[in-house]
């Protein structure tokens, strides 16, 4: 007769024996790869074609005023209907990738937000190009909910930072030839062959996404079960730093956002007087931002996220104050270091989602970018109040503020405890 044995104290239940299976078989990609060099390139694309696409129509929005009779508020509406139904579709599509897998929704969305660019271009109604605009911004929400959980899931944890900021280093590229390119162009051509152009140029970064972006290797279906998703929701509010997150990249977008969509009626104003042309070149102070999102993304890596992202938000402060005086020199070189700042921090916090999730990365991913998007689309606008009632002084308060918040958060974070021994 076989002597019953007692199972020893160290066995590991089968439930957590399974994790460690799925957790070994993980096969990430390192630095110095073929495969990591196309996952980067094509991830830059995708980030150059949503900004791009996102944020092509600032430069327009003093023309857009005086061909539709209405105001800076009201103009900047064409950027903030876009990024309110992305931050809408980021709830939906998140979740969407959980189930079917990253690439085929990254993809799609990419293809349809061109198209519905290039369509924007051929309605002469501002109410349809507001319709058109919602709907490359529900879009996008396909590949800006999925880019940062596919990043977080195929690249080896010690290189996600420099992918990450690689993959923002496109965002940032994406933000300044949609705005250089649309702030030269309409000085010549119409605002609806601007759009096209941009539309265009979409077309091609998709295609290029489509054709090099490795196949996820990491991905584990989800249920789309309700429930499933009240739990990954309920998961990500009661962990200490997540929450912090998404209030961080609210406050952070919405002071960039700000500062771009108003910059133009203050250049355009006395005592500057300036070109649009000219004032769209000022666009090329995101090659800082290219700089800095790889660049502080590497340094969160070495030295950890909590001693960077106050540092980064600092940066943004000193950037906003410089454009309050008068002079053209240090309101640019304030530009310049307030967008070296933004792309660091968002750089960082981004990467730093990817690394607190332990579950449900696309839905947390969601929702920091649910809460990036609302601060675009929300503060946005807001910030044509400011202006109306304090030109760019209204303006510089507004942003001081966010960014006053934005420190205080950073600081909170960086006195929480590492999560898992993770060099957060």
């Amino acid at each position: 007769m076989k002597t019953a044995v007692a199972p020893l104290a160290h066995e590991v239940p089968p439930t957590a024996l399974d994790d460690v299976v799925a957790e070994l078989s993980e096969i990430y990609i390192e630095k110095g790869t073929p495969m990591f060099m196309r996952t980067v390139l094509a991830l830059f694309s995708g980030g150059f074609a949503t900004f791009a696409l996102l944020y092509c129509v600032q430069p327009m929005m003093p023309l857009l005023s005086r061909e539709f009779s209405i105001n800076a508020a009201q103009s900047s509406l064409i950027l903030s209907v876009a990024t309110g139904m992305l931050a809408i579709g980021l709830l939906i599509t998140g979740p969407i990738s959980d189930r079917i897998g990253r690439k085929p929704v990254m993809v799609a969305a990419l293809f349809a937000a061109a198209l519905c660019t290039m369509a924007s271009a051929m309605i002469p109604s501002w109410q349809g190009v507001l319709v058109m605009r919602a709907l490359v911004g529900l879009s996008l929400s396909g590949l800006a909910a999925v880019a940062m959980t596919y990043l977080s899931e195929e690249i080896h944890p010690q290189h996600l930072g420099l992918a990450m900021g690689l993959y923002i280093g496109g965002n940032a590229i994406g933000g300044m030839c949609g705005r250089l390119i649309v702030g030269v162009l309409i000085d010549f051509v119409s605002w609806h062959a601007a759009m096209l152009v941009i539309g265009g140029l979409a077309l091609i970064a998709a295609a290029v996404f489509w054709k090099i972006l490795p196949e996820s290797r990491n991905f584990r279906a989800r249920s789309l079960h309700p429930r499933s998703l009240l739990d990954g929701f309920t998961m990500h509010f009661r962990d200490a730093g997540l929450p912090l997150l998404f209030v961080e990249a609210f406050v952070l977008m919405g002071a960039f956002v700000t500062l771009f969509n108003y910059i133009g009626y203050r250049l355009l104003a006395e005592p500057y007087r300036m070109d649009q042309a000219f004032v769209g070149l000022l666009s090329v102070v995101y090659l800082s931002g290219i700089y800095s999102s790889a660049k502080i993304g590497a340094l969160a890596d070495q030295l950890g996220r909590r001693k960077v992202l106050w540092a980064t938000i600092v940066v943004m402060l000193a950037g906003i104050a410089l454009t309050m005086f008068t002079p053209l020199l240090l309101v640019i070189l304030g530009m310049l270091i307030f967008t070296f700042g933004f792309f660091g921090a968002h750089s960082v916090a981004s990467s730093w989602i990817g690394r607190r999730a332990i579950k449900a990365r696309g839905q947390a991913s969601s929702l920091y970018l649910f809460s990036y998007y609302a601060g675009s689309s929300i503060a946005g606008t807001a910030g044509g109040v400011a202006w109306h009632l304090g030109g760019w002084n209204g303006i510089g308060l507004f942003i001081g503020g966010l960014l006053v918040i934005a420190l205080l958060v950073a600081l909170k974070l960086a006195k929480l405890p590492p999560l898992e021994n993770l060099k957060a």
